[in-house]
């Protein structure tokens, strides 16, 4: 299904810092951009720099555009946007940590006033945040137009080149702030978490720890089940509500049956009032299946996602026709008032993370033939279509085990138990995503904190006086495993200085 592009990762952004964008509408990252697709007349200032606090400044750094050739064109160069915040720094002289979001697949200038996790960590100890190639402002050959004019011209988008371009800022940033003995520690959300824990694994003389926060590093190759996201969702729904859950269960063979019927997609298109008559009953199951999977995705307080679908659908009437309440529950949870806009969820070429799926990203997340163990329409992962639609797309073929083969994955205990250390792996089990998460502490320096309640990103939002207190001790728990890196870290800048 086309969901398999929209839906692999919902990422957050560096404080050297990128981007998110959010609002529930509003409080959660990935729903502007659903809402963009079931309420017509969303809009986005995320690319907007003028509206940061005072005490973020926007910089360029001229970043190079292949750090992995020597072929004159690999010297060209573009500007690569960071943002710092000095307002807590405790300067150079005192070796104060400067704290680095690590950005994704989003500009960086919306995530700031929401990632505030990284801003409290500056305030107890001191701080700095970086955008990824390709979005935002930070994009090569001047324009986004001719960075995405092809393959050509996409071929520079990968993650080892950002975190090459991280390590180079940062570098930068250290020798212009006469900062080079400061540690630098990086966090960062979902694909930003994912990169966050490879660059502590690529370039430990740059960053001397990483707060991973969901991010699914074991969601390639067959490390984790494929239906492990939508087995996470199911759960998610069911114990919630056993009536929402079977509701949702039993209703997509209704829509089969009812678009089958001569007249059935007008009369999908009334039950769900619908802004344009449907064109397809996949359209509408594409959408509603996007509803749930962000729903559960972001099931975070005080929203509960989750429980505002399921709402809709438990608060019917009785006798209520099974589509009914399902579109109850969608008018409950990501509706306007007005029309519903169903619209067609296609993988687009000016698309930088669908670039990234179709070339290392390949999450094998899918729903395969007599799958009993989620609520979900059996959907396989077909390698052979999925590589058609990434060569009709961009011209490219994926591959499917570069991330594995890059990074590592497989034997995951064994292998970063050996080499890797001072990483914080974070999962709310509530969160699809946790499925290809690290869930259990690899070594005494390579963690696992994870909660039970939590879903995506959450450890890294804004704090707020309403936070319940598991949310509360999970911060504080990863705040004190930092304390310790950096003491260890002064510890032995002080023994090498003092000899």
């Amino acid at each position: 299904m086309v969901l398999k592009f929209f839906f692999q990762v919902f990422p957050l952004s560096l404080i050297v810092l990128t981007a998110l964008h959010v609002d529930v509408t509003a409080s959660y990252p990935i729903l502007r951009s659903l809402r963009s697709h079931i309420i017509k007349g969303s809009s986005s200032s995320e690319n907007s720099y003028g509206d940061l606090p005072a005490e973020f400044i926007a910089y360029n750094y001229t970043q190079t555009l292949d750090h992995f050739n020597y072929q004159p064109e690999s010297y060209a160069t573009f500007n690569q946007k960071y943002i710092i915040n000095f307002k807590y720094w405790g300067g150079a002289n005192a070796s104060s940590p400067i704290f680095v979001y690590t950005g994704e697949e989003s500009p960086v200038a919306g995530d700031i006033p929401y990632v505030g996790f990284i801003v409290d960590l500056a305030s107890r100890f001191k701080e700095n945040s970086i955008q990824h190639r390709y979005y935002g402002d930070s994009m090569p050959f001047g324009s986004e137009d001719e960075a995405f004019r092809n393959s050509s011209t996409l071929g520079f988008f990968s993650s080892t080149q950002a975190l090459a371009d991280y390590a180079q800022v940062i570098i930068d940033v250290k020798k212009n702030l006469s900062a080079e003995n400061c540690p630098v520690i990086a966090l960062g959300g979902s694909y930003g978490g994912m990169l966050a824990s490879w660059l502590r694994l690529k370039y430990p003389h740059v960053v001397i720890g990483s707060l991973a926060s969901s991010a699914p590093i074991l969601y390639f190759d067959d490390i984790t089940p494929q239906d492990g996201y939508y087995v996470v969702v199911t759960k998610d729904f069911k114990n919630t509500s056993e009536n929402c859950y079977d509701t949702i269960k039993e209703s997509w063979s209704e829509i089969d049956r009812v678009a089958a019927q001569a007249n059935g997609l007008q009369i999908l298109s009334n039950i769900f009032t619908t802004c344009s008559p449907l064109n397809s009953s996949e359209e509408l199951k594409d959408v509603l299946e996007l509803v749930y999977m962000v729903s559960a995705q972001y099931d975070n307080p005080p929203d509960y996602l989750v429980s505002k679908v399921c709402s809709g659908i438990d608060g019917v009437p009785n006798g209520t026709y099974i589509l009914s309440k399902i579109a109850a529950g969608l008018n409950s949870s990501f509706s306007s008032g007005g029309c519903n806009y169903i619209s067609d969820l296609q993988p687009s070429n000016k698309s930088g993370w669908d670039w990234q799926t179709c070339t290392e990203m390949v999450m094998p997340i899918a729903v395969g033939e007599n799958d009993t163990n989620t609520m979900f329409q059996s959907s396989p992962f077909d390698i052979k279509n999925y590589t058609k639609t990434c060569q009709a797309l961009f011209g490219v073929t994926p591959r499917p085990h570069w991330v594995t083969t890059e990074f590592g994955g497989h034997d995951i205990k064994s292998v970063l138990g050996n080499f890797a250390s001072n990483i914080i792996f974070s999962n709310g089990l509530r969160d699809p995503y946790s499925s290809g998460g690290v869930l259990e502490n690899i070594s005494d320096t390579v963690v696992a904190v994870k909660t039970n309640e939590g879903a995506h990103c959450l450890d890294i939002l804004t704090a707020t006086s309403s936070d319940p207190d598991w949310l509360v001790a999970q911060r504080e728990k990863e705040i004190k495993i930092i304390e310790y890196w950096i003491a260890e870290y002064n510890a032995k800048l002080f023994k090498k200085t003092s000899n």
